[in-house]
């Protein structure tokens, strides 16, 4: 990976709720998050991409890294930076913005708003001082859930945004991701007047209509539109399968 240099954002000046209801709502979040070690996994190239989604449309950007979203930052200095750290955790299934530490570099880093998981598992440092970093940051926070009663939960406690980024991914190891996203979650928050960002698995325009249909207020789109090598693999394994069904054909 490829480190560019780039100055902490701290005196970045996030816009407040009102602004992001108006920039947002309604609107494409591309997660710019490449797959960890491959060809694109370098913050210059990420930068770029993130660039291109705001060309195509994106509202706001989704960025993994405080090192990254500063490079992100500095190149795209109006941009709406949606800010995450993953960690892998010996002691705890939570990986995104698991410490207190990582929602302050991220704010420092020229985040607007800083998303960390919020669902009842084992973790290294409590959502309710999570929550406390990010308010004392001055940015706003989202809420990364699994289902309706984490999500209800954070917004009780006073985070902005809900996010359906978990749905399907905290069951045990051998219960599969579902293949289609979790539209009924979505319905059911946005039914409780919250600002619901649809998160996993919209990976069709069509999908992501459907999210904003059944009243998201803003849809996140990943790995269709950034990772190319999973983007890739679904046209390869489509191909191979209608070819092992129509042999002979050219």
């Amino acid at each position: 990976m490829t480190a560019v240099a780039a100055a902490p954002c701290a005196a970045h000046r996030p816009p407040a709720l009102a602004e992001l209801d108006a920039r947002l709502r309604g609107g494409l979040v591309v997660s710019v998050q490449p797959v960890d070690g491959g060809p694109l996994d370098d913050d210059t190239v990420v930068a770029r991409m993130a660039q291109a989604a705001l060309a195509g449309g994106a509202a706001a950007l989704r960025i993994e890294g405080a090192r990254r979203l500063a490079v992100v930052r500095s190149a795209l200095p109006g941009a709406l930076l949606i800010g995450i750290v993953k960690r892998d955790l010996a002691d705890s299934p939570v990986r995104i913005t698991p410490f207190v530490e990582d929602v302050r570099a991220l704010a420092e880093a020229g985040a607007d708003i800083v998303a960390v998981d919020v669902t009842a598992r084992p973790r290294p440092a409590p959502v309710a001082a999570l929550l406390a970093a990010i308010r004392a940051a001055a940015r706003a926070a989202m809420a990364d859930a699994s289902a309706e009663a984490d999500a209800l939960a954070a917004a009780d406690a006073g985070f902005a945004i809900v996010g359906s980024t978990l749905a399907g991914y905290t069951g045990p190891p051998e219960r599969p991701v579902p293949e289609d996203p979790d539209l009924e979650l979505v319905r059911r928050l946005a039914s409780r007047g919250l600002r619901v960002m649809a998160e996993g698995r919209y990976d069709t325009p069509a999908r992501a209509a459907q999210a904003r249909a059944a009243g998201a207020w803003a849809v996140t789109v990943g790995s269709a539109l950034t990772r190319l090598e999973v983007a890739t693999g679904w046209f390869a394994a489509a191909v191979r399968v209608a070819a092992a069904e129509t042999p002979g054909k050219r």
